[in-house]
């Protein structure tokens, strides 16, 4: 299966979340926990893939990797 895959829309790097605009026009929040190597060198405007999983305040992205 294919990961899906979008661009870091805004990151709140104080406060170790942001939010990614997949390429299918969804929106996820990820937080710094579920990234794949150095939140802190993460930047607006790059392409990630993630994968998708289920939290209390509906879909987030986890795994997520700098593409």
């Amino acid at each position: 299966m294919e990961m899906p895959s979008g661009t870091i829309k805004k990151l709140v790097s104080e406060r170790g979340f942001g939010f990614i605009a997949a390429d299918d026009g969804k929106e996820f929040f990820f937080h710094r926990s579920g990234t794949e190597g150095d939140f802190d060198n993460l930047q607006g405007g790059e392409k990630v893939t993630f994968e998708i999983e289920a939290s209390p305040k509906g879909p987030r992205a986890r795994a997520v990797r700098i593409q």
